[in-house]
């Protein structure tokens, strides 16, 4: 299970973006958190996946609290998360081939020796060709980094996913073809996930249950 509980984030602790909120997702569960542009759901978004730390309230993992926040939160903890933010351009090392922005996780948990089997794979996986694994992110369009990025996430097998707006900047059939590749790996893994945005439609197509933010207690 994970649960936020009376969760209090933000980035000035006088004007906080969020006052007690509280969510809880089953174990294989898809929860979709819907809302508007800047109303703080990505914000609840990095908060469930450890990235970042709120003033109040706390996380737990399968009932335990979460012990550190980035970096500084336990290996364990840490890698349980896989995390797909909306824009691709923004979270990905400019200075990478793709193949090393996929296996960035691996080397920086020491398992740099499984890179060439995973690499590819995972590669075939979200839909991006081999030959496209050579190249920079400015050689490559949004949806091909995207599905580099999703393909990043997974590659440590996580419990949990986040995906952040993952879509909002993809046609519908690099969209579509990446919400099945985040199906497909949830039906193998029982990996449960958090869907963040502001397309209801999709966020009631994809996921089981449906939270529209503004109903959490005390947002905003």
């Amino acid at each position: 299970m994970l649960d936020l509980e009376a969760i209090t984030a933000g980035y000035d602790r006088r004007a906080p973006v969020l006052r007690g909120v509280s969510l809880s997702i089953a174990p294989g569960e898809a929860v979709g958190l819907l809302g508007p542009s800047g109303c703080g759901k990505s914000t609840l978004a990095r908060v469930a996946a450890l990235l970042h730390r709120p003033d109040a309230g706390r996380v737990l993992i399968d009932g335990e609290p979460a012990r550190g926040w980035r970096h500084r939160a336990p290996r364990a903890q840490r890698t349980a998360f896989g995390v797909v933010f909306q824009q691709p351009r923004l979270s990905a090392d400019p200075r990478l081939r793709l193949t090393d922005l996929i296996a960035e996780p691996l080397r920086a948990n020491g398992r740099a020796s499984e890179v060439a089997a995973q690499v590819p794979e995972l590669a075939e996986t979200v839909g991006l060709g081999g030959e496209l694994l050579g190249r920079r992110p400015h050689e490559v369009s949004d949806g091909q980094l995207q599905r580099a990025c999703l393909a990043r996430a997974l590659v440590l097998r996580p419990r949990w996913l986040v995906c952040d707006e993952m879509t909002a900047m993809l046609d519908a059939s690099t969209t579509a073809a990446l919400v099945h590749a985040v199906e497909d790996y949830r039906r193998e893994s029982g990996a449960g996930l958090l869907a963040v945005g502001h397309d209801q439609h999709l966020l009631n197509r994809w996921c089981g249950r449906t939270v529209h933010f503004g109903e959490l207690a005390g947002t905003g």
